[in-house]
């Protein structure tokens, strides 16, 4: 396929989606100018379904302020000491940065808002079949801006992660060379139950990328849901592109989830179009203890090899609370089989260790 022909494709794709999210909007302005918003509410089914993803997801994955940690694993009073004072040396350090660079935007010296800032800091060791020295260390800062009304965010990480689906490993995939810095201001244009729109400008490596974003959510029968992600990007070096995540949840019960991620992407930058397949089981074991087990499918169609198949990934992550109740565990043995050592099974398990420094 030609440049020029990719680019006419992109640019449909692009058009088409702006055209789609015009349209919404245009026909969700219309809808309230009929019927007042307050009458058209989400139904109490389409309420509690969202409400018990979202809150399963959270327990899995996330942080949450009223754990415990386990009893089981106790420090010395002398590494407590320290180890408490390092955590609130660095969640004031950053909510002090934040509030430096929120403090641009206060027109009124006088009135000052404190905004909401989430520092996640992590450690990994990879050992593979093939490589045992893999080490990385991952960061990610997010803050609230509060003189816009907390509809803009700054976001600072070592990595863009635009590739990743919602679920996917962060130690399992790429290595530490291939991560950059990222910074990026994202702006909230529509937050609600059922929409979310955003863009995003910022720096990934040495590449000025912005990127819109519109998000659906339908839920029916109280037990599932999907959701729909079109985006559209442009990066100086990689040019125009285009992403598409679906997502389908089904909830069990309100401690397990399957999970239905599917992701295609298109660029300038690259013949074809890239894709991922990912299957989950999202488990809430106790208020200490989650699980994730993954299926993991990568590859590339109608590119310079045709329909390619790069890596499956098989793992199982159980993450757990233990010592502080900001401080997470994780232990993911995994198994690949990529296709740049023909398909070979490897074998590996990653360690983590996260931390998480929120203040505001």
């Amino acid at each position: 396929m030609s440049r020029k022909s990719k680019i006419t494709q992109l640019v449909l794709l692009a058009s088409s989606f702006l055209c789609f999210a015009t349209q919404a909007q245009e026909t969700g302005d219309t809808q309230k100018a009929q019927k007042p918003e307050s009458e058209i509410p989400l139904t109490e089914a389409e309420r509690k379904t969202i409400e018990q993803i979202e809150e399963l997801e959270q327990k899995v994955l996330r942080p949450i302020p009223e754990l415990k940690p386990l009893t089981e694993l106790t420090v010395s009073p002398e590494m407590n000491d320290w180890m408490e004072e390092v955590h609130r040396d660095i969640s004031e350090s950053v909510h002090q940065s934040m509030i430096w660079f929120d403090g641009f935007f206060n027109d009124n010296p006088g009135h000052e808002l404190m905004p909401k800032s989430l520092a996640r800091i992590s450690t990994s060791w990879l050992p593979r079949a093939r490589d045992w020295s893999e080490v990385k260390i991952r960061f990610k800062l997010k803050a609230k801006l509060p003189y816009f009304k907390n509809k803009v965010d700054v976001i600072f990480s070592d990595d863009d992660y635009a590739d990743q689906l919602p679920l996917e490993s962060e130690q399992v995939k790429g290595s530490f060379e291939e991560s950059s810095f990222a910074a990026a201001i994202r702006y909230i244009h529509k937050q609600d139950s059922k929409e979310f729109t955003d863009t995003r400008v910022g720096i990934s490596g040495s590449e000025l990328f912005v990127r819109s974003r519109y998000k659906r959510t339908h839920v029916w029968q109280e037990k599932h849901s999907f959701i729909f992600t079109p985006s559209i990007e442009y990066y100086t070096d990689d040019g125009l592109g285009a992403r598409l995540l679906l997502e389908y949840d089904y909830q069990l019960n309100p401690d397990h989830l399957f999970r239905l991620n599917y992701s295609i992407r298109g660029s300038e930058s690259f013949s074809g179009i890239r894709w991922k397949h990912g299957l989950y089981y999202l488990r809430h074991i106790s208020d200490k203890e989650a699980s994730v087990f993954g299926f993991l499918v990568e590859g590339e169609r109608n590119g310079e090899n045709g329909f390619l198949i790069e890596n499956h990934t098989l793992s199982y992550r159980y993450r757990f609370n233990a010592i502080k109740k900001w401080l997470f565990f994780e232990i993911e043995p995994f198994v690949e089989w990529p296709e740049e050592d023909n398909y070979s099974t490897t074998p590996g398990i990653a360690f983590k260790v996260e931390g998480y420094f929120a203040k505001g």
